[in-house]
């Protein structure tokens, strides 16, 4: 055909004919797309024709394999129209009874598959943050029982980890409440949930960034710990974000206040007021790091202090933790770009990284820990040696004082005597 953009006849009724019928010594009345097609010559040829599905076959010589776009739409469902359909035409100048629709694939295949990728997602996020919400709970109570433990760098970590329960929390109610419904009518309760998700997604990171603090302070700049107070790294993590969401609610009231405010309108700007400051305090935080690689590496590498092997036990957490939690973050600004393969790979990884981050920190902050880990350890065997103390207790009191054992008559026939 010599068009570049292919046209289509539709004469045929898709429910009134089959595919393998073929309409011969069509007119160019009836399909215009073919008054433009060429004769093949002298010689056996097929006519113009159009099978049941309703694409055109322009008049062609024997033994040729025909292509022709494939339709685009079939009982109501679309179709791919890059991929071709190709149909013989036989020695005999008549067309092969069928077309090889073989590589016309359904759009609506591909959006299925798509869902199924997104419901797969979904899975692995819920459970994921089922997983993280577990192990920080349990993080959560072996730092409020180990009461040996609580110096300021212990304190931190579990206040980090109760800011990831909080965020976790939060992140199941938007779940389990947020509904087309709820998103349309901008009720005022949901858009205070959204509110505290951002809260405590922030303090996860103003949280990060005091941890990133005290290492700084205490490795790069040698100030002694014990002059830094509770009351400083409290401020930090959870009173600097408060105004800093506030400010934005502020903002999506005035400036966007739809759909529970998740998402943005374009040429809205309202989201960077609180993920300005999260991007600062992040690469702040790289910047801390570095300089306490730089120190480690170079001034304290003979140290074995337990001081200092603490320092580098929690510097080998923050170094595996905050790149976690940026990347997770950053993902959040990239577009994985129109490539299906992209976009799967995109879904999975963040969904993994984002749900899983509650888990990781629990890990590295608690369970690897050394101090809670000795602690526990002492803790069970003080309650092994409290049982077994117990236990022969029980027994000593089971065993008679005597061999020999008195009855209560002949004690009473002595004292008669």
């Amino acid at each position: 055909v010599g068009h570049a953009k292919p046209l289509r006849c539709v004469k045929p009724i898709p429910h009134q004919v089959t595919t393998n019928s073929t309409h011969s010594h069509i007119c160019p009345e009836q399909c215009p797309c073919l008054t433009d097609v060429s004769p093949p010559g002298s010689g056996v040829f097929c006519e113009t024709s159009i099978d049941g599905i309703g694409t055109c076959w322009p008049k062609s010589g024997a033994g040729q394999l025909v292509s022709r776009p494939c339709p685009e739409m079939f009982y109501g469902v679309k179709y791919n129209t890059t991929n071709n359909v190709y149909r013989k035409c036989l020695a005999n100048g008549t067309w092969a009874q069928k077309g090889n629709y073989s590589m016309c694939k359904a759009i609506l295949n591909e959006e299925k598959k798509g869902k199924m990728h997104y419901q797969i997602a979904v899975i692995i996020n819920f459970l994921g943050h089922c997983i993280s919400m577990v192990a920080l709970l349990v993080a959560f109570f072996l730092f409020l029982c180990l009461r040996s433990i609580r110096c300021l760098r212990n304190i931190i970590h579990w206040n980090l980890i109760t800011a990831f329960i909080l965020r976790n929390a939060t992140w199941f109610i938007v779940q389990l409440t947020m509904s087309p419904e709820v998103h349309e009518s901008n009720v005022i309760w949901c858009r205070l949930v959204t509110a505290s998700f951002n809260y405590f997604h922030s303090t996860n990171f103003f949280w990060m960034f005091g941890e990133g603090c005290y290492l700084h302070t205490a490795i790069v700049l040698t100030y002694s710990t014990d002059k830094l107070r509770k009351w400083m790294f409290i401020c930090i993590g959870w009173c600097i974000p408060f105004p800093i969401i506030v400010a934005w609610a502020i903002g999506k009231l005035y400036y966007d206040n739809e759909k529970c405010w998740f998402g943005k309108q374009p040429g809205v700007y309202t989201d960077y007021i609180y993920q300005g400051p999260m991007i600062l305090v992040l690469v702040i935080n790289f910047i801390f790091l570095f300089n306490i690689v730089r120190i480690l590496m170079t001034k304290l590498r003979a140290s074995t202090t337990s001081e200092t092997i603490q320092y580098r036990k929690a510097v080998k957490a923050t170094l595996v933790l905050l790149p976690l939690l940026g990347i997770t973050y950053m993902l959040f600004f990239v577009n994985p770009g129109e490539d299906e393969i992209s976009q799967i790979v995109f879904i999975y990884f963040n969904s993994f990284l984002e749900s899983f981050q509650g888990f990781f920190v629990s890990v590295f902050y608690c369970f690897l820990n050394s101090e809670v880990r000795s602690a526990v350890r002492k803790r069970f065997h003080r309650w092994q040696e409290q049982h077994s103390i117990r236990a022969r207790m029980t027994q000593a009191m089971s065993i008679p004082t005597s061999p020999s054992r008195v009855s209560f008559h002949s004690i009473k026939q002595s004292t008669s005597l």
